[in-house]
């Protein structure tokens, strides 16, 4: 079907998510970023394209449109399925803990089960009512630090990446909520020019996709910065100088949540004398573990070998 075909026939908001939703399993898109269905990336696409709330009731759905906002959610929609990068990059915006952010080709589009944590207050890893200072560890678009200063706004919240773009990000989604001035960002290589201080909760979503995972990543996972996800041949390179290091960082009844995704099982095998807890979400999400600070500590030696 043409384009003026096509805007001939297709007439409401309904139209265009059926279509769209075609679109993208005819091009055998991936999804992940946000929505796990062509259905659900569709109508969020077409609702955006449209300025309507993705909720935007079904009642409603039925609404002819105008032929230029026909035009427009047809080329939003052959972008998506033609260009194959993640919606998110499209619409310059993603959801985290409920909570919108900026995002884009600089950050990776936020999806990390670590938002369920946040919402809980980490418990029960942490007693919340002790939590006062936050590291946000590998930063990207700052939505971790954010959301967790939402969630405990008289705690010290920090947050740190490496990337100077990444940051720019962070900076405009710390304006976006009006909280410049209540995180502390730093440029940094993991823990290196953080300067020394003690964090009740370390929080990190550091590259961890291995050597294999990465020559089969989907191309709308390509558009997202490498730096975010190569992570050597077994996914934990940066884990390793992590847990090295992280003891300095924690308080004493002091956590580290790591996500390390689908390199849990070399985790588990690499560090089988490490106490860790894998956490166990109710939305869905794994690859998430809690390290408690006494037991990184007593462990540092071994750590440090490896990590050497």
């Amino acid at each position: 079907m043409s384009i003026p075909e096509q805007l001939q026939v297709l007439t409401t908001i309904r139209d265009f998510i059926r279509w769209g939703s075609s679109e993208f399993l005819r091009h055998e898109l991936t999804f992940g970023h946000g929505f796990v269905s062509a259905f659900d990336e569709a109508r969020y696409l077409v609702l955006h394209t449209l300025s309507l709330p993705y909720d935007w009731p079904d009642d409603y759905l039925d609404t002819v449109l105008t032929l230029t906002e026909r035009e427009q959610v047809i080329d939003t929609l052959q972008l998506r399925a033609k260009s194959r990068q993640p919606a998110a990059y499209i619409t310059r915006e993603s959801w985290f803990c409920g909570l919108k952010f900026y995002v884009d080709e600089r950050v990776l589009v936020p999806r990390s089960p670590i938002a369920e944590l946040i919402s809980n207050g980490f418990e029960p890893w942490v007693d919340s009512s002790r939590v006062e200072r936050i590291l946000d560890l590998c930063s990207g678009s700052g939505c971790i630090a954010i959301a967790s200063k939402y969630q405990f706004p008289r705690a010290e919240v920090c947050a740190s990446d490496v990337s100077r773009d990444a940051l720019e990000v962070a900076r405009m989604n710390l304006e976006l909520h009006d909280l410049s001035d209540a995180v502390t960002l730093y440029e940094s290589d993991l823990f290196d020019a953080i300067p020394q201080q003690q964090f009740d909760v370390i929080v990190c979503n550091p590259p961890y996709v291995d050597a294999g995972e990465m020559a089969s990543l989907s191309d709308e996972c390509r558009y997202e910065p490498e730096i975010g996800l190569r992570a050597g041949d077994d996914g934990l390179l940066m884990v390793d100088r992590i847990l090295a290091r992280a003891g300095e960082y924690l308080s004493e009844h002091g956590v580290i949540f790591i996500e390390v995704g689908n390199s849990q099982p070399a985790m588990e095998c690499k560090y089988d004398f490490l106490p860790m807890t894998w956490v166990e979400f109710e939305f869905g999400g794994g690859g998430v573990c809690c390290i408690q600070s006494g037991d990184l500590k007593q462990q540092q030696p071994a750590i440090v070998a490896i990590a050497s």
